[in-house]
């Protein structure tokens, strides 16, 4: 089965996102955006050329949110797919987006894990008795306890890992 794959698109904000509401009573980002474009010399360097400008659009959640946390100049990557539109007579290309993230090739900041911390004991099965453990959780803590570095590497065979978990 193949990996199911989208259109990516990494560049920075060229303009102040703009939250609107749209005729539905949802929420529709807008920005302009800039994509770098280089041109390789015959010595290997690099020529940094005129970027290239598109408007990048969100909807619902996703445009709350990058709202909230993306500013002008901002580097991106995002994840969605490209589209035409009419705007003013006139036939534009868009990006609509799904997903976007901070480039972390260029951009400095900080993780916080507090949610996915409150998310993962949310999880914990509630009916379990204090002190009782999964016993999958249990022999794979068991094993990563007994294997020495030499034998921690996958071994390729189903009834290897099994034997080894076994232990």
């Amino acid at each position: 089965m193949a990996i199911p794959t989208r259109e990516a698109l990494s560049g920075f904000i060229a303009t102040d996102p703009q939250l609107t509401e749209t005729p539905t009573g949802g929420h529709r980002l807008y920005a302009r955006i800039g994509v770098e474009q280089f041109q390789r010399n015959e010595d290997g360097s690099f020529t940094q050329l005129e970027s290239q400008f598109t408007d990048l659009v969100m909807f619902d959640k996703a445009a709350q949110r990058t709202a909230e946390r993306f500013q002008k100049g901002d580097n991106f990557i995002a994840e969605g797919r490209s589209n035409i539109h009419e705007y003013q007579g006139e036939q534009r290309e868009q990006f609509i987006a799904s997903r976007i993230g901070h480039d972390n090739n260029r951009t400095t900041y900080t993780v916080d894990r507090s949610r996915q911390e409150r998310s993962s004991a949310d999880r914990e099965a509630p009916e379990r008795e204090a002190g009782e453990r999964d016993p999958a959780a249990v022999a794979l803590a068991q094993r990563d306890r007994t294997l020495q570095p030499e034998t921690a590497a996958p071994s390729g065979t189903v009834q290897a890992d099994r034997a080894a978990i076994a232990r």
